[in-house]
């Protein structure tokens, strides 16, 4: 038989709470600060100095550094090396130019207020130039976000290729399925994680439970222009959630380019250009069937899945101060699966099993997903700049299977004087069973925002205010026969020889039947400001701000302040301090409002996690190359949690407040130069998070303590165009337990996870190949060809359990291990 997730049962009634006085007062007083902010303080004028960046053979730099040094402004240059950096005006300033491969040059200068300066800055190659890839901040960082190099996609060796798999390499991050773009922070669950692209929140399925089902990320790594992640302590513009910040921007295209990719695993491709000098546009189309990858798994069958999606980003300029941008796409994720057999050897070397399944049916699983985004942007002054932003988000998932299997568990020798281990010695039983699931969401979110900032001097003010409204529509009906030696479980009295035998009704293991429907709004504002003082000893940045939010299906009103400082000394080594927190408040989504019976619970509260996060980033250098080490310590005190259970990838909530908890660790991360010209990292994370159910004190799910991971890349001396790049992940064992069992029992561990994927490439096209002018190849700027070994040491990592049971209830934990050594070849392009 095969159980996945405890089972409890509750029933409550929705209820709709009206806007009450009280809180109609106090949005007049949000609004009332939102409008005086938009005033602005009175401070200095800023000026503007523009330009280009080229090398010295006047080529662009694109992708280059430019920061203000003492200050936490700074930009970088976009792919014609053009760039456009906002500066203190009457006084003496210092901008930095930097790039991987290039020296960096410091250029003094002052500007008037209001005047705007063009700069053309040339830049010298070191002794070893490189086609490489950086992953450093554009600035000193003010606040817990780190904004990583988008070239490092590109290279990094992973099954998906996503924006995800370079944020599981931060610190504080954990991830144990390479199937899945999934992943948890600081001891929260992936429904804890905000992501947004150009200010747009984006939403992932609501129903996937594996990895092989979830397909495609919705962020297109073709698209991206730039990445920040932090993993908590993040400011008050950020949304309602309580671990981590993913912010995405899109490219702004300034001429024509385009790229493809070409793998056993799929293919994509992107254009992107101008027309005209006021309309951009940009499209991306991802295709992938990762069916090869799969076949790799114990259960042996006819995987067919089929993963598609177009995302189209279109800018148009109307005049200096106006600008329309139009944000499109549509997803389609099918999965399919014949099941024939499985076999799967667990155990230990003093004690092995064997467990055979043989399979009939199938399981057909779809998510279709659209968005649409309109945002509206007005600069009446430098200054101030003003933003109005429609969107609405369009899901319709269905989970649809009947599977029938019987199994054989078997004990194996183990002796290894005997001759034959490896071999079975018993039967420990034969059994049954049939799964069944007919499950349909159809879900809507409708959102309206405005944000604005206004920069004057050393102050930097943001507001914003948010209307969504949310309709899903949900019908589960799913339900498992167990049968173990032909006895139904759960398993009826006996009544042999009774003249009068009891008629007992057949009782399913496990049946959830519902349909369910919410409808909601939601209205949240925040306002913050962030001045920057600066002094010949240090320098001083301090961001203060109030998140406050109402949600009308459980009538409960949220302020939560947020409040950020780092300091600078100006020593010889260079150092930034941060201290950050504040409470960081998750009202209910669909996932958490539906109970283990399907039911949508109408009175459960926000989650609020009190916060506090403590760091320093610290710049040296090593073999004469730089490097930079980061450290952070948290703690997180967690109120009115919502208790749940994770099988694989599915999230099943209790739909009660009865918990409180904590999660506390320290975060390290060391990144620079290990090999000359290129950037390699490492992260190593300590963390301990547990919760409180009626009195006992038990682990979270997510309760992983140690965490390593590490990104290195190499090259061949002297031929910088062939190159190694290598991902490494250890994580400690996360808890967990029999199915229907309480929580205090689910303390058990599952084994560590351990994976290392290599990559290895060959640029055969690069900036310094030349053509002929009829070789159809000229139109190329670069091209890569590479092979990727995934699982390189072949470990056989554990995601979930199948829990067999005999007809003496004795529970057997069968291991679902992950995809084994796996290879792939891909080409990929640019022009």
């Amino acid at each position: 038989m095969v159980n996945s997730s405890e089972k409890k049962t509750r029933n409550l009634n929705n209820t709709n709470i009206p806007l009450n006085p009280l809180l109609k007062n106090v949005i007049h007083i949000i609004t009332g600060l939102l409008l005086f902010a938009s005033t602005g303080l009175s401070a200095q004028q800023t000026a503007v100095i523009y330009g280009r960046i080229a090398d010295e053979d006047q080529k662009s730099v694109a992708n280059a550094n430019i920061s203000i040094i003492g200050s936490p402004g700074g930009t970088t240059s976009d792919k014609t090396g053009h760039f456009e950096i906002r500066v203190p005006a009457g006084k003496k300033i210092t901008l930095s130019f930097s790039y991987i491969g290039f020296e960096t040059e410091n250029v003094d200068d002052s500007l008037a207020p209001g005047e705007r300066k063009e700069m053309v800055q040339s830049l010298k190659r070191t002794a070893t130039s490189l086609p490489s890839i950086e992953v450093k901040d554009q600035q000193l960082r003010t606040n817990t976000f780190n904004r990583i190099d988008t070239k490092a996609i590109m290279l990094i060796p992973s099954a998906n290729a996503g924006i995800e798999d370079l944020i599981k390499t931060m610190p504080g991050v954990v991830s144990r399925n390479e199937l899945s773009s999934q992943y948890s922070v600081r001891g929260g669950n992936y429904d804890e994680n905000l992501v947004f692209v150009n200010d747009i929140e984006i939403y992932r399925p609501f129903l996937v439970r594996s990895g092989q089902q979830e397909g495609l990320s919705f962020l297109n790594p073709d698209l991206v222009s730039s990445i920040a992640f932090s993993a908590g302590g993040f400011d008050a513009k950020y949304g309602d959630k309580m671990s981590s910040v993913l912010d995405i921007k899109y490219k702004r295209p300034t001429e024509f380019a385009g790229s493809f990719e070409l793998s056993l695993l799929g293919a994509n491709a992107h254009l992107e250009g101008l027309i005209g000098k006021k309309f951009s546009y940009l499209a991306g189309v991802r295709y992938k069937s990762n069916s090869y990858f799969l076949k790799g798994l114990d259960t042996k069958g006819d995987y067919k899945p089929k993963y598609f999606d177009v995302q189209t980003l279109f800018n148009y300029e109307i005049n200096k101060k106006w600008e329309l941008s139009l944000l499109g796409t549509y997803s389609n994720n099918y999965y399919q699966l014949i099941p024939q057999t499985q076999e799967t050897n667990f155990g230990t070397l003093g004690e092995a099993y064997k467990l055979t399944i043989y399979f009939d049916g199938q399981e057909v699983d779809k998510y279709q997903n659209w968005l649409g985004a309109l945002t509206a942007s007005w600069k009446p002054t430098p200054e101030l700049r003003l933003k109005l932003t429609a969107s609405a988000y369009q899901t319709f998932e269905q989970e649809t299977y009947d599977i029938s299997a019987e199994y054989w568990l078997a004990k194996l020798e183990v002796n290894q004087n005997s001759g034959g281990v490896g071999q079975v010695t018993e039967a420990l039983g034969v059994g049954s069973y049939l799964d069944h699931a007919r499950n349909y969401l159809n879900g809507t979110v409708f959102d309206i925002e405005h944000r604005g900032t206004n920069e004057k001097g050393i102050s930097l003010t943001q507001w914003g205010v948010k209307y969504q409204h949310e309709f899903f529509h949900y019908v589960v009906n799913e339900w498992e026969l167990l049968d173990s030696a032909g006895y139904s479980l759960p398993r009826p009295p006996d009544s042999l020889g009774s003249p009068n035998p009891q008629h007992d009704s057949l009782v399913l293991a496990d049946f959830i039947k519902n349909k369910s429907q919410e409808t909601s709004n939601r209205f949240s504002a925040f306002l913050q400001n962030t001045w920057t003082f600066r002094n010949e000893k240090n320098d001083i940045s301090l961001t203060a701000g109030l998140r406050s939010m109402y949600w009308d299906y459980n009538g409960q009103f949220l302020l939560d302040p947020r409040v950020n400082l780092s300091f600078k000394p100006h020593w010889k080594r260079e150092v930034v301090f941060r201290i950050s927190g504040g409470y960081y408040s998750q009202p209910p989504t669909f996932r958490e409002i539906t109970d283990l019976r399907g039911n949508m619970v109408s009175d459960l509260k926000a989650q609020r996690a009190l916060q506090a996060v403590v760091g320093s980033d610290l710049y040296f250098k090593g073999w004469g190359r730089p490097f930079k080490f980061v450290a952070e310590a948290y703690y997180k005190y967690i109120t009115d949690l919502i208790p749940y259970t994770i099988d694989n990838l599915k999230i099943r909530y209790y739909g009660t407040n009865d918990a409180f908890g904590y999660a506390t660790g320290i975060d390290f991360r060391v990144n620079g130069e290990f090999v000359k010209g290129v950037e390699s990292w490492a992260s190593l994370s300590f963390m301990k998070t547990q919760e409180n159910i009626n009195g006992d004190w038990i682990p979270r799910p997510t309760d992983q303590r140690v965490n390593l991971s590490i990104f290195f890349q190499d090259y061949i001396p002297h031929y910088p165009t062939w190159r190694m790049n290598l991902t490494l992940f250890y994580g400690t064992g996360l808890p967990f337990g029999p199915p229907n069992s309480p929580k205090n029992q689910q303390t058990l561990r599952m084994p560590p996870y351990r994976r290392v994927d290599i990559g290895l490439a060959k640029q055969i096209i690069g900036e310094n190949t030349k053509f002929s002018k009829k070789n159809p190849f000229r139109v190329f700027h670069s091209m890569w060809i590479s092979l990727e070994v995934f699982n390189l040491l072949q470990i056989s990592n554990t995601v979930s359990y199948l829990w067999v049971t005999d007809v003496n209830s004795k529970q057997y934990a069968v291991p679902n291990y992950l995809t084994p050594r796996q290879f792939n070849i891909k080409l990929q392009a640019t022009f």
